[in-house]
């Protein structure tokens, strides 16, 4: 895969200064992983694809939508000098549709799905009083999906096609992306103290 988990989190953090942004990579890392397990692929590489596919975006967050400058395309002509494996890199080029670069592998697909939703996911739990994804039910991210307002930074058009491209239904899609962040909830910096794997 050309980088360890480590290196690619070193990477992340090393990029990206924003608590936040941190913490939506780490989301993404999780469900990534959590896809891959259901689908029988290798949740370590899935993992990189999802802890790396935003390290750029805070110093090249790419405005003008380019697609073969900023983000993601510098991002990952970095990773392919560090010799990450080339659907990794594709899948990362893929998750930002500007870029032309077709969704033509499940990892790839699974990026896209789960990129914002695990945005959005993270925005409903932090509104809630107990800050946590174990109480958090698919029909409250159902209702405030319909409220423009809430969370407007997230495209709800490509939640919904993130989960057609995938083949799963929606509710289906947001409540296994439910499960899989509730056992990193503690270090995305949610939740109370304790009951989370830490992720970094």
């Amino acid at each position: 895969m050309g980088l360890t988990r480590d290196q690619a989190l070193a990477l992340m953090q090393e990029h990206t200064r924003s608590a936040s942004l941190r913490q939506h990579m780490l989301a993404v890392e999780a469900a990534m992983r959590a896809y891959a397990a259901k689908y029988g692929e290798d949740p370590e590489s899935w993992g990189l694809v999802g802890l790396l596919h935003d390290f750029d975006y805070e110093r090249f967050p790419n405005p003008a939508h380019s697609p073969t400058e900023d983000h993601p395309s510098w991002g990952v002509r970095q990773l392919r000098e560090k010799q990450l494996a080339e659907p990794l890199c594709r899948a990362i080029l893929g998750h930002a549709t500007y870029t032309g670069v077709p969704r033509d592998s499940r990892m790839a697909q699974a990026l896209f799905a789960v990129d914002e939703l695990c945005g959005f996911l993270v925005a409903c739990a932090l509104v809630r009083p107990s800050k946590s994804f174990v109480d958090l039910e698919v029909s409250s991210v159902k209702k405030k999906l319909k409220d423009k307002a809430f969370a407007r930074g997230v495209n709800r058009d490509e939640v919904r096609q993130g989960a057609e491209e995938l083949g799963v239904p929606l509710e289906e899609h947001i409540t296994f992306v439910i499960q899989a962040l509730r056992p990193v909830e503690a270090a995305l910096g949610l939740g109370g103290a304790g009951g989370g794997a830490p992720a970094g």
